[in-house]
């Protein structure tokens, strides 16, 4: 890992489109953290050991962050992030989100089917390789060789080891790679979470704000050889009463901002991506909400589903206001002008900026396709098949089966050998499914995907033939087998012969689909993926050129480290403290929903100090992934856990304004009184070392 030098570290830092960054911008990778920066902002003393130590005692959960808090493998991450592993374990008989899953002992907590953690122990630059792989190269050619090249990196740093993970990660847009080697755990059992009121009281009326009264926490514990991990570096719990101007870090994995993207890039954001995903998000979510109100066995199945749905359209407004937002959008646009007046001189003949503006069209013309047909991976939130888990399972079946009779350099990169004990980890995992939801969601995909591409589209027609979404979704529901975790696996493990000899109907219309969606695929690496990354890789080498390597890269999923203070703010629109308490909350509560307070927590209500702070704001550079991220004070003490962040906090995905930008968390105190006084998690109070 390398460290900073005093003068790298001091050099003026910059917002990688060209601006001055503020004081605490920035989501740092661990090997280019500007620590006397952050040292000289904060007035603190962290050095190389401390970041080392953060690092290892980092968890990425799923899509969501957590630290380790304990030598046992005990991790606290978020509530909701918990929440899919909660719902696969509950039943409507014993429902663990309205009763909270409160095990008496380690004997008692349960696996969570398919979750998987890793905790990053080393970074290798891998940029020479990567370059050289695509160099000469266009079009899909280019795209192919370095998936191919970073699949031969993963492969050779981790092959034969099921317990590491090894990642090529691009950093800058194509600026630098870097190899991420993780340990990785497959044995991850759920130790505690709360009523799922009481982490999300105030419900979607609340998300997105503050002030916030939610116990938004859950403990999980890594295993191995069927045994608590062992884990000597962790955090140490610090649940003392937080003080406001504190100095605090928050370590964890965000999973994508578009700072480094051109203006031109971010019309096409604005104009095409963001409408699209927004209008039949919220038609999904009025699917479900009808579906939920069918029977009680309907809310209980689209409960989790409904609460997804409305993060994600949250997110996804608070971003739209963002570009819409004249005055942010000038700032963006002086960024960009300062930027290109200082390097477009040595752009040369094939300036970026001007590949990267005859690029949009095309984009805004295959979106659309891409996005329903292909999942838009990496730019929008539209899911394939609806999100649908039996359709999505068809697909890594049979596409899994067609790519592996290739060699591995020549497959679609999801399908590396380097990455294939994921994918299996994630197939065979043993889950409940619901047809009734999936038949919903399939429909929905089906609808939307015939209005927005059109009757006559040849793409619906190889997608519908003679059929109804109704009639489709439903036949296909209705007759597949692969809710059966035995006949996934025997599918996979028969391989391509298994697949084409199937009578599955979900597997046989995956099939027939391939032709159509692989070639929409093929089409947006070729005309926009390609020609994008190319430009991408060439506005990096000006950017390090101009500002050298003291800018901060795009977040990509990939783990960061960020810093602030404990703080409110006092702007129009978002003016409120630094703390909640929960005095806050039982004042706040109605009695009615979403402002009813779980029955458990209201029950210990005589034996809760009402003065206790409940939740926090924090001035950190964070965005969605960052849920579960352990918030570190700088003696390497953990004093809480991100779980949120404002509505005006969402243009953190494509630039940095700190007076807006709050991070939401909940306290460590908040969790030991809600173990303690509430939940009777004593064992746990005692393994975190609370008197």
């Amino acid at each position: 890992m390398r460290h900073l030098t005093p003068a790298l570290a001091a050099a003026v830092l910059t917002l990688a489109a060209g601006s001055a960054a503020k004081a605490e911008e920035g989501m740092w990778t661990f090997d280019n953290f500007p620590i006397a920066r952050a040292n000289r902002t904060l007035g603190t003393n962290i050095d190389q050991a401390w970041l080392d130590r953060v690092r290892l005692s980092s968890v990425k959960f799923g899509g969501c962050s957590a630290g380790l808090v304990s030598a046992e493998g005990l991790v606290m991450t978020n509530n909701h992030c918990v929440a899919t592993c909660v719902a696969n374990l509950s039943t409507q008989e014993i429902n663990y989100a309205e009763t909270g899953f409160t095990p008496r002992s380690r004997e008692e907590e349960l696996k969570c089917p398919g979750g998987t953690a890793e905790i990053l122990t080393d970074i290798t630059d891998v940029t020479q390789r990567m370059h050289a792989a695509g160099a000469g190269l266009t079009g899909q050619a280019f795209t192919r060789a370095r998936d191919a090249e970073a699949g031969r990196i993963e492969q050779e740093a981790c092959a034969g080891d099921p317990n590491k993970r090894c990642q090529v990660v691009t950093l800058y847009r194509g600026g630098q790679f870097k190899l991420y080697t993780y340990r990785k755990y497959s044995d991850v059992r759920l130790a505690w979470a709360p009523e799922d009121r009481a982490a999300t009281f105030g419900g979607d009326l609340d998300n997105f704000s503050f002030p916030r009264f939610a116990i938004d926490a859950a403990f999980i514990r890594l295993y191995e050889d069927g045994r608590p991990a062992q884990t000597p570096v962790h955090f140490k719990w610090n649940a003392d009463r937080p003080v406001e101007g504190t100095p605090v870090f928050v370590s964890g994995s965000p999973g994508a901002t578009q700072r480094l993207l051109t203006q031109d890039q971010l019309f096409s954001v604005r104009d095409v991506v963001l409408p699209m995903d927004q209008l039949i998000a919220s038609e999904l979510r009025g699917r479900l909400i009808r579906y939920s109100e069918e029977g009680e066995r309907q809310a209980f199945e689209a409960m989790d589903p409904i609460v997804s749905i409305e993060n994600t359209y949250k997110r996804g407004l608070g971003r739209m206001r963002a570009l819409t937002d004249a005055n942010f959008m000038r700032m963006k646009a002086e960024q960009e002008a300062d930027f290109r007046a200082r390097a477009e001189a040595g752009a040369g003949a094939n300036n970026p900026w001007t590949t990267l503006s005859a690029v949009q069209p095309i984009l805004r013309e295959s979106y659309p396709a891409y996005a329903l047909l292909e999942g838009g991976t990496g730019i929008g939130t539209t899911p394939v098949g609806g999100g649908s888990q039996l359709f999505l399972w068809a697909r890594t079946l049979v596409r899994g089966a067609q790519e592996r009779a290739k060699p591995s350099a020549e497959r679609l990169p999801e399908y590396a050998d380097s990455r294939l004990a994921g994918v299996q980890s994630g197939l065979f995992a043993e889950r409940p499914v619901y047809p009734g939801l999936e038949q919903v969601r399939m429909e929905w995909w089906l609808s939307k995907t015939r209005e927005w591409l059109t009757v006559d589209s040849p793409n619906v027609r190889a997608l519908l033939g003679n059929e109804s979404p109704e009639q489709l979704s439903a036949r296909l529901i209705e007759g597949t087998s692969l809710g059966d975790p035995a006949v996934r696996r025997a599918l996979w493990e028969g391989g391509l012969a298994a697949i084409e000899a199937s009578d599955d109907p979900l597997i046989q219309y995956l099939l027939r689909i391939q032709e159509p969606t692989r070639a929409v695929r093929a089409d947006w690496e070729e005309k926009v993926q390609a020609p994008t990354d190319r430009a991408s890789e060439q506005l990096a080498a000006l950017r390090f050129q101009t500002y050298g390597d003291t800018v901060y890269p795009d977040a990509t999923g990939t783990l960061r480290l960020t810093y602030g203070r404990i703080e409110g703010t006092d702007v129009p629109g978002q003016r409120f403290g630094a703390f909640t308490t929960f005095a806050g909350l039982w004042d706040r509560a109605t009695g009615a929903a979403p402002f009813d307070v779980a029955p458990r927590l209201l029950a210990a209500r005589d034996r809760i100090d009402g003065s206790t702070v409940l939740n926090m704001a924090v001035s950190s550079d964070t965005i969605g992934g960052s849920s579960g991220s352990p918030v570190v004070n700088a003696a390497g003490e953990i004093v809480g856990a991100n779980f949120d962040s404002t509505v005006l906090t969402q243009r953190n995905a494509y630039g940095y304004d700190r007076n807006v930008n709050r991070s939401v968390i909940v306290t460590t105190g908040a969790v030991t009184t809600a173990l303690r006084d509430v939940y009777g998690m004593q064992h746990l109070v005692e393994e975190l070392g609370v008197r």
